[in-house]
C-alpha cells in the first residue's frame, strides 16, 4: 500500500475497493485537455478490464463512464491506491487496450485572420511539422527600422492590400464596383465602342478586368483602380493591325535621370495618364465581345472599337503618336538618344519629361514649367499628380539627405514568397564558384515554362541588382532545355536575395559629373562553345547607371581578342551615354574615361597594328580606334584587383563578392 496526493489535472475522484488494491475512478473532466482525456481512457479501461472488482454500474463505453459523471468542486486529497502491474492484467483488459483508439480532428487548421498582414516565423504554414520555427526568419534579413515614418508607411502599404483575380472576385465587393463602374463611365465619355450585330465570319476578340490599388505618398490608399483589357494576343496582323512598334523608356535612361536629379537637386515628380491608351484613334475593323458587366438588350451583339484600348497590339503605338504630338507642338525636343525623353529648356530653368507608356517622370529645377505641363497634359488627356517620385514601374524609390535610392524590395519578397523560398537558408553568394553552368548530363527540369518564368523575374531584378547580373546572363542560356541543376542554380540566386531583398542603388548628391567606364572579359568561359563573356559598368560619378554581362557572338583566339571585343562592346555603350548627356544638357568636367586590365587589347587600341593575330577581326571592332582618334573618350591601363568589370564576367569567393558590392555604391536601407 502506498499514499500518493491526487493530481491536481483532475477535479474529483472516487474509489472502487477490490481484492487487489484500490482502484481510482476520476469523475469530471481534466484541467489539460487531451492528456487528462487520454490518462481517464487509460483508468477507465482498467476498471472494465478487472473481473473482480466491487459491481458498479458500468458503461460500455469506458469514456462514457467519466463524461456522464458531474463536475464537482476541484479538490486536492490524499488518497491510499495501488497500481496494477502489467503481470495482473487480464486477456480481456489487452484486447479493449489495442482495440481502443483516441479520435482525430478532421477539421483544417487555418491561420488566423488578424496575422493575414504579418509574415508569422511560427506559423502552421511555414515551418516543418516536426519543427518548432522557420530558422531562418525573414525577419532576420528585412527590417524598416532604418527608415523614416512616412517611407515605412508608404513601404508597408505596398504589400497590405491583396487585388483580386477576377471578375467574380472582385464583384463581391462595392470598392471594386465601383471602380470597374468609374470605368466604363470613362469608355463611353471617350465613346470607344458602339455596339452592332456581329459580323459574319468574324470571331471578336476577348477582354478582361484588371484591377490595381493606388496609394498615396504617406502609404493610404488613393483609389482603387479597375482596367479593361482586351485580349490582343487574337488579333490577326494584317486584318484588325498592322504596325505596332512603340518606344518605352530606356531603364538606363531611368537611373541617369534619377543620378542626375540627385547631383543637381532637381525636383522629381511623377504623373499617371488616366486611361491612356483611349486616346488613340483607330483606323482597323477590330471587334471585341461585350465585357463582363456591360448591359446590353439585344443577342448576338459585339463591341466595334472606335478609340485604342490597353490589350491592343496598336494601343501603345497610337498613344505614343498622340503625346508626342502634343509635347512637340507646346515647345519640347523629343532625344535623338532616347525617342522616350523630352527636354524642355528655357533660359536657366531646364525640364526633362520621361514616358514609360502612360507613367511620366518629370525631373527638373523649375516647379512653374511642371505645373504648366501638368495643366497642359490633364486638358489633354487627363491626369493623376502623384506628387513626388515613389514608386515607378516595380521600383522603389527614397529619398535623404546623402542621396536617392532605388530597389525592388516588394518585388524581391514577391519572388520569395512565389519561389516558396521565403524560410529558406540564405546563401552569401548568387553563384558557387565551384559550379560551371553548361549543358551538363543531370536529369532534365520538368516544368519548362517555370524555370523561364523564375528566370524572367530574375531579369527584371536586375533593374537595380547588379550583383546578379552574371548568374542571369549564364542562366538565360538554358531556357530551351534547363536541367535540374540550372534550376538549383535558380533557386541558390533567389536564396542569395533573401538576404538583403531591400538592397539597391545609391544615388550620392555629392557625386561629380564624371564619366567612369570599366570594362573586362572571361575568355573562353562557355564550356559548350568555348566563347568568352563580356562585361562593362559606367559610373556617373559614383552612381551606377549602366552595367552589362554578354556573350560574344564568335570564338576567340587569344585571351587579348576577347578583351578587345568586349572594350568595343563597352564603346558602343559609352558613346550612347555621352550622347544622352547632351541631350540632358549635362557638361562632365572631363573626358569620360575607360578603364581596361589588358596591356594589349590597349595596344591595339592605340595603333594600327595588322598582323596575325588581328588580321580576322572583324571591322566592327576596331570602333574602339576611331573614337579614340576623335577625342570622344580616354583609354586607360587599371589593374586587374581594381577592375570592377570583373563583377560581371564570372563567379567570385564570398570575400571579393562583397567587396566588389561595396565599390558598386550598393546600399540595404532595409538592413535589419
Amino acid at each position: 500500500m502506498a499514499i500518493a496526493p491526487v493530481s491536481p489535472f483532475y477535479s474529483q475522484s472516487v474509489f472502487i475497493s477490490s481484492k487487489k488494491g484500490i482502484h481510482l475512478l476520476i469523475k469530471g473532466q481534466p484541467a489539460n485537455g487531451e492528456i487528462g482525456r487520454k490518462l481517464r481512457i487509460a483508468e477507465a479501461n482498467r476498471l472494465v478490464g478487472s473481473s473482480d472488482s466491487i459491481p458498479c454500474r458500468v458503461h460500455s463505453d469506458p469514456v462514457a463512464v467519466i463524461d456522464d459523471l458531474p463536475s464537482p468542486p476541484s479538490s486536492t486529497v490524499p488518497i491510499v491506491t495501488s497500481e496494477p502491474t502489467s503481470q495482473s492484467l487480464s486477456p480481456s483488459q489487452n484486447s479493449v487496450d489495442q482495440s481502443l483508439t483516441l479520435r482525430r480532428s478532421t477539421r483544417t487548421l487555418t491561420k488566423p485572420s488578424h496575422l493575414s498582414d504579418y509574415v508569422c516565423n511560427l506559423s502552421v504554414d511555414s515551418v516543418q511539422p516536426s519543427s518548432t520555427g522557420t530558422p531562418y526568419p525573414i525577419s532576420h534579413y528585412h527590417s524598416c527600422a532604418n527608415l523614416s515614418v512616412d517611407h515605412s508607411k508608404f513601404a508597408l502599404s505596398l504589400t497590405a492590400d491583396e487585388e483580386p483575380a477576377s471578375y467574380n472576385e472582385a464583384s463581391k465587393h462595392d470598392c471594386w464596383v465601383q471602380a470597374m463602374e468609374a470605368e466604363l463611365k470613362a469608355l463611353a465619355q471617350n465613346k470607344t465602342w458602339i455596339f452592332v450585330d456581329a459580323p459574319p465570319n468574324i470571331k471578336p476578340i476577348g477582354s478582361r478586368w484588371v484591377y490595381k490599388v493606388k496609394h498615396k505618398a504617406d502609404g493610404t490608399i488613393e483609389r482603387y483602380k479597375a482596367r479593361l483589357v482586351a485580349k490582343g494576343y487574337n488579333q490577326v496582323e494584317g486584318i484588325d493591325f498592322f504596325e505596332t512598334f512603340s518606344p518605352v523608356a530606356k531603364i538606363t535612361t531611368v537611373r541617369t535621370l534619377i543620378a542626375l536629379a540627385a547631383i543637381n537637386s532637381w525636383h522629381l515628380h511623377q504623373l499617371d495618364v488616366n486611361n491612356a491608351f483611349l486616346h488613340g484613334d483607330l483606323h482597323e475593323d477590330v471587334y471585341m465581345s461585350i465585357p463582363q458587366g456591360v448591359k446590353h438588350n439585344r443577342p448576338n451583339q459585339v463591341c466595334k472599337l472606335l478609340k485604342s484600348l490597353y490589350g491592343l497590339k496598336q494601343a501603345s503605338r497610337k498613344w505614343y503618336e498622340k503625346l508626342t504630338g502634343v509635347l512637340i507642338e507646346h515647345g519640347y525636343h523629343q532625344s535623338l538618344s532616347d525617342h522616350s525623353l523630352f527636354t524642355f529648356q528655357n533660359g536657366t530653368h531646364f525640364t526633362a519629361l520621361l514616358v514609360y507608356v502612360d507613367d511620366i517622370i518629370l525631373a527638373g529645377n523649375s516647379l512653374d514649367e511642371f505645373q504648366r505641363i501638368k495643366q497642359l497634359l490633364d486638358s489633354q488627356f487627363k491626369i493623376k499628380d502623384l506628387g513626388q517620385l515613389k514608386y515607378f514601374l516595380g521600383i522603389e524609390v527614397a529619398h535623404s539627405k546623402t542621396g536617392i535610392t532605388i530597389c525592388q524590395r516588394k518585388y524581391c519578397l514577391d519572388l520569395l514568397l512565389d519561389t516558396g523560398l521565403l524560410g529558406a537558408k540564405p546563401a552569401k553568394t548568387p553563384l558557387d564558384t565551384s559550379v560551371k553552368l553548361h549543358q551538363d548530363t543531370a536529369s532534365p527540369y520538368a516544368d519548362i515554362a517555370g524555370y523561364r518564368r523564375l528566370v524572367g523575374k530574375l531579369l527584371y531584378l536586375t533593374t537595380t541588382r547588379p550583383d546578379i547580373a552574371f548568374v542571369t546572363q549564364q542562366l538565360s542560356q538554358f531556357l530551351s532545355a534547363p536541367t535540374q541543376t540550372h534550376y538549383d542554380t535558380a533557386c541558390r540566386v533567389v536564396r542569395y536575395l533573401k538576404n538583403s531583398p531591400g538592397r539597391g542603388l545609391l544615388f550620392r548628391r555629392d557625386s561629380q559629373l564624371h564619366l567612369l567606364g570599366f570594362t573586362d572579359a572571361d575568355w573562353a568561359g562557355c564550356l559548350d562553345t568555348r566563347r568568352s563573356t563580356s562585361g562593362y559598368c559606367f559610373f556617373l560619378g559614383n552612381s551606377l547607371i549602366s552595367w552589362r554581362a554578354k556573350k560574344q557572338h564568335t570564338v576567340s583566339r587569344s585571351s587579348s581578342e576577347a578583351e578587345y571585343r568586349a572594350l568595343s562592346f563597352a564603346s558602343c555603350e559609352l558613346q550612347w551615354l555621352v550622347y544622352l548627356l547632351k541631350d540632358l544638357q549635362v557638361n562632365c568636367i572631363k573626358p569620360p574615361v575607360l578603364y581596361c586590365d589588358n596591356q594589349s587589347a590597349l595596344h591595339i587600341a592605340a595603333n594600327p597594328v595588322f598582323h596575325e593575330r588581328t588580321k580576322h577581326l572583324e571591322i566592327d571592332c576596331h570602333f574602339v580606334r576611331e573614337k579614340l582618334q576623335q577625342g570622344i573618350f580616354k583609354l586607360l591601363p587599371i589593374h586587374t584587383k581594381a577592375q570592377l568589370a570583373d563583377f560581371f564576367t564570372k563567379a567570385l569567393p564570398p570575400k571579393s563578392f562583397l567587396s566588389f558590392i561595396s565599390k558598386l555604391n550598393m546600399l540595404d536601407i532595409y538592413h535589419a
